[in-house]
């Protein structure tokens, strides 16, 4: 009787990861990783539709490497470094073109509306891209200071350096903003 009763126990749906720890499809991987990365990179350039395209050509590049990145210990993490670099490339191609050091523009929100998560993203706006990329990889996406060191091409000191610079700057902005 007992073992009737463990057949007829549901089994909990199977994780979209594998034994070994490894994911085996393109779409689990998306399913996974896609919301996370939207967020940062929405951080990082402070537009909707910009962080779309970089996601969207992110994972094209992913795809275009499936057959190599399915077997890596951490396909997210080479996702990120695709998106970062393409993030980094695209404000250095835009401060070229502007002929001067790149400034974020502070992004023009419709629904101004003066809840929480509006005034952190204009004060995200105002942090440089270096902070404010350092702030996304170690304090949203929780990466160590030597992995978002190595996605920025810096030293670890810089990275901290950058990311409580930022810090600062954001609490200051936000207490300028309460007064």
């Amino acid at each position: 009787m007992d073992r009737a009763r463990h057949t007829a126990v549901k089994q909990p749906p199977s994780t979209p990861k594998v034994a070994d720890g490894l994911t085996r499809t393109f779409e689990e991987l998306f399913e996974l990783e896609h919301v996370q990365l939207f967020r940062a990179l929405y951080l990082m350039t402070g537009s909707t539709q910009e962080a779309e395209e970089l996601m969207q050509d992110a994972f094209l590049k992913l795809w275009e490497r499936w057959d190599r990145v399915r077997d890596m210990e951490n396909p997210g993490g080479y996702l990120c470094r695709v998106a970062v670099n393409a993030a980094r490339s695209r404000a250095r191609r835009l401060a070229r073109a502007a002929g001067r050091t790149f400034a974020p523009l502070v992004p023009e929100d419709p629904f101004a509306a003066a809840d929480l998560r509006d005034e952190l993203v204009r004060a995200l706006a105002e942090l440089s891209q270096r902070q404010r990329m350092a702030l996304v990889l170690t304090d949203l996406m929780d990466l160590p200071a030597d992995q978002a060191a190595d996605l920025l091409g810096v030293a670890p000191a810089t990275v901290r350096s950058l990311a409580s610079q930022g810090r600062a700057a954001l609490r200051a902005s936000m207490e300028d903003d309460d007064a």
